[in-house]
């Protein structure tokens, strides 16, 4: 069964959703897919990609913004799951193009966002220029 819309066979978030890999899924559900960061950047790093292969961050629109709601209600969701309750203590974003490694849009969930170490905060932290948090993509979305 195809899970993944709009399949792009080189793309190994696409690989991933259709479960052609051996990555613990964490959540699926028909809009969207959930697992763990191969290179985590804080305890809790997991990636919440669309089942539909969209490339980017950059790619959506205003009528997106529902898709990029739920992304984020179940981004924190699973933090609670894993018991994770300061939600104010976390980071919620996607890489602004070209500084993403795969090109299926994705939303990194991170926590403690406190304890992140130099390299993670350069890469998800308020002063990188190539991490937009979820919220900040919302308002954009929304002008």
């Amino acid at each position: 069964m195809n899970h993944c819309n709009g399949y792009d066979q080189s793309c190994i978030f696409c690989k991933i959703v259709n479960r052609e890999t051996e990555t613990e899924i964490l959540h699926s559900d028909e809009e969207l897919c959930c697992f763990r960061d191969l290179k985590p950047g804080a305890k809790h790093h997991y990636l919440v990609v669309p089942n539909r292969h969209i490339v980017s961050c950059a790619s959506l629109r205003k009528e997106d913004m529902p898709l990029v709601r739920k992304m984020m209600e179940i981004g924190k969701a699973l933090l609670l799951k894993h018991h994770f309750n300061d939600l104010d203590d976390t980071r919620l974003g996607f890489h602004i193009p070209p500084f993403y490694s795969v090109p299926h849009l994705h939303l990194h969930v991170l926590a403690p966002a406190s304890q992140m170490d130099l390299r993670s905060l350069l890469i998800y932290g308020p002063q990188s220029f190539r991490f937009l948090t979820s919220e900040k993509l919302l308002q954009k979305l929304n002008s």
